[in-house]
């Protein structure tokens, strides 16, 4: 467990630069715009993070990650008129599993995971308005 929030920095450096390197190279725009877009929401989510370490807010890593999931597959669910109401649903329990889990291993406040699920939600929402 990472106790002090300078610890988180290059870990997310690099994770930014590992999804730039995949939506630039790899994954792109015109091939597979749904998981562009995924990736992209997950590259903004990082730099949130990461605006948000500079003002020393710590946030859970583990709710962006579970949140960001959780609402592409939403999305994914609206753009192909899938009816995948039980993967909806499990995800959205697996959000509360990671919350119940956080909280109990003491490692983050509500405030935090808040923080965190907001900063995995927000990104996937607004760019799901560009390839729905």
């Amino acid at each position: 467990m990472v106790y002090q929030l300078s610890q988180r920095k290059i870990p997310l450096l690099l994770q930014a630069i590992l999804i730039f390197l995949l939506i630039t190279k790899s994954i792109t725009a015109e091939e597979i715009p749904e998981l562009y877009y995924y990736f992209l929401g997950g590259l903004i989510s990082t730099f949130l993070l990461l605006i948000l370490l500079i003002l020393k807010i710590k946030a859970s890593i583990h709710m962006v990650g579970i949140s960001t999931l959780t609402f592409f597959v939403i999305a994914l669910s609206l753009h192909f008129h899938y009816n995948i109401i039980f993967v909806i649903a499990l995800l959205v329990a697996m959000n509360g599993f990671v919350a119940t889990s956080r909280l109990e291993m003491q490692a983050h406040t509500n405030k935090e995971l808040v923080i965190g699920f907001f900063s995995g939600m927000l990104p996937q929402i607004i760019l799901s308005f560009f390839w729905l």
